[in-house]
């Protein structure tokens, strides 16, 4: 069973830690479990067509057994290895399995894996396997802190637990159906959260402009960022923010736009500033 106690401290270049629990043997177990029968069932309906179609390749052109075994086990590699990749890539770490086990794959640095991360991962999966069903790699993760199998090393990612949903946030705006007339006069666009906040001079004067720094590197990162991993930086950015300045968060506001009103404030201070030179 895993435990929780296996934690992994990221310091992000926002200069704020980031704590996720890592996925022990277990969990890791569960998913590639849950993998392998859904491939499994893959394989065995690709077989059957298979049956079919070289059936029908014979019939129209002249190819030997060993070139049909030949593409068949291509289609296999090309399909066990898109499998992982794809998911990963396009589903936020996640397979099925791991969706089942509530486990994520993540870049070492807290953010979300590439597409060639995933593909540099998954193509070392078949080193981790040998000899036989991840033999080597369950030996690797056992011998380093992070758990990391060879592929997770070549890639530098990481798998850890979910412990949040990950559902995306949505502000409160609505919008229209695809139902309402189209006649309907569209409401007037109400401005951006953070345009409609008024936050304290005296209290921005103490921030500095390494502060404002941070939040634009913050800012041109977290669409690379996971629902979860966004969501801890924005709160541990924000208490920061507010424990050198005095403000507070507004009730009415999340921390995430509380952030854009601190930034936008200090970029029409800077500006003010200027100005009076």
């Amino acid at each position: 069973m895993d435990s929780f106690r296996d934690q992994l401290n990221i310091d992000t270049p926002e200069l704020v830690a980031i704590e996720f629990p890592l996925a022990g043997i277990g969990s890791r177990f569960v998913a590639i479990l849950v993998d392998s029968l859904i491939e499994g069932v893959a394989l065995a309906i690709l077989s059957t067509i298979w049956v079919f179609v070289l059936a029908a390749l014979k019939s129209y052109w002249s190819i030997t057994a060993t070139w049909a075994v030949g593409i068949y086990f291509l289609i296999v590699f090309v399909m066990i290895w898109g499998y992982f990749t794809l998911f990963e890539a396009l589903g936020n770490g996640r397979t099925p399995g791991k969706r089942v086990a509530k486990i994520r794959v993540i870049h070492q640095s807290g953010r979300g894996i590439t597409f060639f991360e995933s593909l540099t991962r998954n193509l070392v999966r078949y080193a981790d396997f040998l000899p036989s069903f991840y033999a080597l790699g369950i030996v690797v993760m056992f011998l380093n802190k992070r758990s990391q199998r060879l592929g997770d090393l070549a890639a530098g990612t990481l798998v850890v637990r979910d412990r949040e949903s990950d559902a995306a946030g949505w502000s409160e705006s609505s919008t229209r159906t695809i139902t309402a007339p189209m006649a309907t006069p569209l409401p007037a666009a109400a401005p951006a959260p953070h345009l409609q906040v008024a936050l304290p001079a005296p209290s921005l004067a103490k921030l500095a402009a390494s502060d404002l720094e941070v939040l634009e590197g913050f800012f041109a990162r977290r669409s690379d960022m996971d629902y979860t991993t966004r969501a801890a930086l924005t709160g541990r950015i924000a208490q920061a923010i507010c424990a050198k300045s005095g403000l507070t968060v507004p009730e009415d506001i999340s921390n995430e736009s509380f952030l854009d009103a601190v930034a936008h404030q200090l970029r029409e201070m800077g500006r003010m500033n200027e100005n009076l030179r």
